[in-house]
């Protein structure tokens, strides 16, 4: 596997590659005021939702929405995705004045919608498609790109190895590849086998996911596969605890009743400030319910939380909390 065209490396603080836990990509979760916790708590890197390079190119305001970044994010990732080249190499050039540290390619998404399209998991059948699309995006900008890949379409078709190879080829700076296949969706038990082979191989970082639901499992993934870091993603909903735990070795205040209500209140507060109460409210309902799951006493202050819509009436739920 040789790195044949030229790419921009992908440049972190001296600090972050020290404990490299990064916030993936989660459609409806990883917006401005969630990413900004997550920061706070020690993330090295937070990814945006991914934005469909299509409705970028095409002006859409909903979608320029999702690159809304937090003061608080020093540092953070776009993720797009999408099946043409010149489209995406288009919409690369447009987040470039965000100013990301990397401009990662979705080459993961199972969901049906997204491959329909031919984009997501779709280009893991074609990876020459891959290079291509890299290629086009790397040479439409300076900022880095990286790729995220399964590890193939099917249990028939494992694939990696060739698809991170093009990738890299055409001039990726990092792969991140879940250890999964398409067909097996978020069911099943991660390959990190398959992390660590390709961590052994590829001259450019690699970054591991699936199956990471605790800074132990993160910290484990790292020690068995040798991978570069690791992106985590449904361990951290609710959960923005985890990276501080991974920064700090467990070194951080007790994750209680009070502490979980204090970063609700700041989670929200957070996203009043970019989307307005309204849509804040609506939308950290979701939030409520994963931060809670588990907590003694949680389900019914899930079906109060479900219906509130407005600051006030959180807060008088983040108060009972706090006891």
């Amino acid at each position: 596997m040789n790195r044949s065209s030229a790419s921009y490396p992908f440049v972190l603080d001296e600090g972050a590659w020290e404990a490299p836990y990064f916030l993936a990509p989660v459609a409806g979760y990883s917006d401005a005021a969630f990413r900004a916790v997550c920061a706070e708590m020690g993330a090295a890197l937070c990814y945006t939702e991914m934005v469909s390079a299509e409705a970028l190119v095409r002006g859409h305001i909903k979608t320029k929405e999702l690159l809304e970044r937090d003061p608080a994010e020093r540092v953070y990732a776009i993720q797009l995705f999408g099946a043409s080249p010149a489209t995406l190499a288009a919409a690369a050039e447009i987040v470039s004045v965000y100013q990301p540290v990397v401009i990662d390619l979705n080459c993961g998404c199972p969901v049906p919608k997204i491959i329909k399209a031919g984009a997501g998991s779709a280009l893991l059948k074609t990876p020459g498609k891959i290079g291509n699309i890299v290629r086009a995006m790397r040479d439409a900008t300076r900022i880095p790109i990286s790729v995220k890949l399964r590890t193939g379409w099917d249990s028939d078709s494992i694939n990696y190895l060739e698809t991170a190879g093009a990738a890299i080829e055409a001039g990726a700076c990092a792969i991140t590849l879940h250890g999964r296949t398409r067909a097996q969706g978020y069911t099943g038990k991660a390959d990190w086998d398959a992390i660590r082979d390709l961590s052994a191989r590829a001259p450019v970082p690699v970054f591991g996911s699936g199956d990471v639901f605790s800074a132990g499992a993160a910290a484990d993934m790292r020690a068995r596969t040798g991978c570069a870091g690791v992106m985590i993603a449904r361990g951290a909903l609710g959960n923005p605890f985890i990276f501080a735990e991974l920064r700090k070795s467990g070194s951080i205040r007790e994750i209680n009743a009070h502490f979980i209500a204090e970063t609700m209140e700041r989670h929200l507060s957070l996203a009043v400030q970019h989307f307005g109460e309204k849509r804040a409210c609506i939308e950290f309902r979701k939030h409520f319910c994963v931060y809670t799951k588990g907590l003694s006493g949680g389900a019914p202050l899930r079906a109060r939380a479900v219906r509130c819509s407005t600051f006030k009436e959180f807060a008088e739920i983040f108060n009972e909390l706090k006891g």
